[in-house]
Protein backbone atom coordinates (compact mmCIF):
# COMPACT_ATOMS: atom_id res chain seq x y z
CA UNK A 1 0.00 0.00 0.00
CA UNK A 2 1.41 3.11 -0.93
CA UNK A 3 1.99 6.23 1.69
CA UNK A 4 0.05 9.00 1.47
CA UNK A 5 2.11 12.34 0.34
CA UNK A 6 2.56 13.79 3.62
CA UNK A 7 3.51 10.60 5.40
CA UNK A 8 6.32 11.04 7.99
CA UNK A 9 8.04 8.30 9.62
CA UNK A 10 8.50 10.33 12.95
CA UNK A 11 5.05 10.29 13.32
CA UNK A 12 4.65 7.00 14.35
CA UNK A 13 7.96 6.99 17.03
CA UNK A 14 7.34 5.88 20.14
CA UNK A 15 6.76 9.03 22.59
CA UNK A 16 9.80 9.33 25.26
CA UNK A 17 8.75 9.17 28.59
CA UNK A 18 10.50 10.90 31.09
CA UNK A 19 10.40 10.46 35.14
CA UNK A 20 11.81 13.62 37.49
CA UNK A 21 12.22 12.50 40.96
CA UNK A 22 13.61 14.13 44.36
CA UNK A 23 12.60 13.50 47.74
CA UNK A 24 9.22 14.32 48.33
CA UNK A 25 8.15 15.69 44.79
CA UNK A 26 7.02 18.93 46.32
CA UNK A 27 9.73 21.02 44.99
CA UNK A 28 12.43 20.40 42.68
CA UNK A 29 10.71 17.38 40.72
CA UNK A 30 7.09 19.38 40.03
CA UNK A 31 9.43 22.13 38.78
CA UNK A 32 11.41 20.44 36.26
CA UNK A 33 7.77 18.69 35.10
CA UNK A 34 6.41 22.00 34.47
CA UNK A 35 9.90 23.12 32.76
CA UNK A 36 10.14 20.65 31.03
CA UNK A 37 6.74 20.63 29.49
CA UNK A 38 6.69 24.47 29.21
CA UNK A 39 9.62 23.99 26.77
CA UNK A 40 8.11 20.87 24.85
CA UNK A 41 5.12 22.83 24.80
CA UNK A 42 7.07 25.81 23.24
CA UNK A 43 8.08 23.61 20.66
CA UNK A 44 5.17 22.03 19.49
CA UNK A 45 6.43 18.72 20.70
CA UNK A 46 3.75 17.59 23.04
CA UNK A 47 2.63 14.47 21.07
CA UNK A 48 5.99 12.90 21.12
CA UNK A 49 6.82 13.16 24.83
CA UNK A 50 5.12 11.84 28.42
CA UNK A 51 6.40 13.76 31.44
CA UNK A 52 5.83 13.23 34.87
CA UNK A 53 7.24 13.67 38.23
CA UNK A 54 7.71 11.42 41.55
CA UNK A 55 9.29 11.35 45.10
CA UNK A 56 11.10 9.06 46.90
CA UNK A 57 9.04 9.19 50.10
CA UNK A 58 5.58 9.04 50.10
CA UNK A 59 5.17 11.83 53.07
CA UNK A 60 3.38 14.21 50.82
CA UNK A 61 1.55 12.11 48.48
CA UNK A 62 -1.30 13.38 47.21
CA UNK A 63 -0.10 16.93 48.12
CA UNK A 64 0.35 19.94 45.92
CA UNK A 65 3.74 21.43 45.30
CA UNK A 66 5.17 23.33 48.63
CA UNK A 67 3.37 26.39 48.52
CA UNK A 68 7.04 28.91 48.01
CA UNK A 69 8.05 26.30 44.73
CA UNK A 70 4.50 27.23 43.46
CA UNK A 71 4.96 31.19 43.83
CA UNK A 72 8.32 31.07 42.55
CA UNK A 73 7.33 29.03 39.27
CA UNK A 74 4.16 31.23 39.01
CA UNK A 75 6.36 34.40 38.84
CA UNK A 76 8.48 32.36 35.83
CA UNK A 77 5.03 31.82 33.99
CA UNK A 78 5.23 28.14 35.63
CA UNK A 79 1.52 26.22 36.82
CA UNK A 80 2.48 23.68 39.26
CA UNK A 81 -0.43 21.10 39.10
CA UNK A 82 0.89 18.21 39.96
CA UNK A 83 0.40 16.15 43.25
CA UNK A 84 2.73 14.23 45.04
CA UNK A 85 3.15 10.74 44.51
CA UNK A 86 6.28 8.38 45.37
CA UNK A 87 8.10 6.38 42.86
CA UNK A 88 6.73 3.05 41.88
CA UNK A 89 8.21 -0.20 40.63
CA UNK A 90 6.55 0.27 37.42
CA UNK A 91 8.03 2.96 36.85
CA UNK A 92 11.03 1.44 36.04
CA UNK A 93 9.73 -0.06 33.27
CA UNK A 94 7.01 2.56 31.88
CA UNK A 95 9.50 5.76 31.35
CA UNK A 96 12.46 5.37 28.91
CA UNK A 97 14.63 8.47 31.40
CA UNK A 98 14.30 8.50 35.38
CA UNK A 99 16.13 11.97 36.60
CA UNK A 100 17.10 12.25 40.18
CA UNK A 101 17.81 16.00 41.31
CA UNK A 102 21.01 14.84 43.57
CA UNK A 103 23.13 12.05 44.52
CA UNK A 104 21.16 10.54 46.91
CA UNK A 105 18.43 10.48 44.61
CA UNK A 106 20.06 9.05 42.75
CA UNK A 107 21.70 6.16 44.65
CA UNK A 108 17.93 5.45 46.09
CA UNK A 109 16.19 4.88 42.63
CA UNK A 110 19.57 2.43 41.86
CA UNK A 111 18.42 0.60 44.94
CA UNK A 112 14.93 0.38 43.83
CA UNK A 113 15.75 -0.40 39.92
CA UNK A 114 14.96 -3.84 39.09
CA UNK A 115 17.56 -4.45 37.10
CA UNK A 116 20.62 -3.17 35.02
CA UNK A 117 18.47 -2.28 32.05
CA UNK A 118 16.96 0.28 34.32
CA UNK A 119 19.64 1.25 36.16
CA UNK A 120 20.50 2.57 32.72
CA UNK A 121 17.50 4.88 33.05
CA UNK A 122 18.54 6.52 35.83
CA UNK A 123 20.48 9.89 35.29
CA UNK A 124 21.39 13.21 37.02
CA UNK A 125 19.39 16.37 36.24
CA UNK A 126 22.93 18.46 36.80
CA UNK A 127 24.54 16.01 33.98
CA UNK A 128 22.20 18.19 31.40
CA UNK A 129 23.15 21.35 32.37
CA UNK A 130 24.28 24.00 29.39
CA UNK A 131 25.28 27.05 31.28
CA UNK A 132 25.49 26.40 34.53
CA UNK A 133 27.73 24.74 36.76
CA UNK A 134 26.41 22.47 39.29
CA UNK A 135 26.28 18.79 40.46
CA UNK A 136 23.14 18.70 42.36
CA UNK A 137 19.73 20.70 42.26
CA UNK A 138 19.64 21.99 45.88
CA UNK A 139 17.07 20.97 48.10
CA UNK A 140 15.23 24.51 48.53
CA UNK A 141 12.79 23.14 51.22
CA UNK A 142 14.62 24.12 54.86
CA UNK A 143 17.38 26.50 53.27
CA UNK A 144 15.05 28.43 50.33
CA UNK A 145 17.15 28.92 47.00
CA UNK A 146 13.72 28.69 45.08
CA UNK A 147 14.96 31.40 42.51
CA UNK A 148 18.52 29.65 42.10
CA UNK A 149 16.54 26.04 42.10
CA UNK A 150 14.46 27.09 38.96
CA UNK A 151 17.39 28.53 37.22
CA UNK A 152 19.46 24.92 37.06
CA UNK A 153 16.20 23.58 35.97
CA UNK A 154 15.44 25.83 32.99
CA UNK A 155 18.68 25.16 31.76
CA UNK A 156 19.31 21.51 32.63
CA UNK A 157 15.66 20.97 31.30
CA UNK A 158 17.02 23.09 28.02
CA UNK A 159 19.99 20.80 27.29
CA UNK A 160 17.79 17.23 27.78
CA UNK A 161 15.38 18.53 25.69
CA UNK A 162 18.53 19.21 23.14
CA UNK A 163 19.51 15.73 23.75
CA UNK A 164 16.38 14.09 23.46
CA UNK A 165 16.02 15.97 20.47
CA UNK A 166 18.78 14.56 18.35
CA UNK A 167 18.47 11.07 20.35
CA UNK A 168 14.68 11.30 18.37
CA UNK A 169 16.03 12.92 14.87
CA UNK A 170 14.46 15.92 15.26
CA UNK A 171 15.67 19.41 14.11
Amino acid sequence: MKQPETYDPRDHCTRRKILFVCLGNICRSPAAEAVMKSLIRKECLEDRFTIDSAGISSYHRGELADPRMRACAARRGYTLLHRSRPVRSEDFEDFDLIIGMDDSNIDELLQMSPDIESDAKVHRMTDYCKAKVADHVPDPYYDGGFDNVLDILEDACSGLLESEKKALGIG
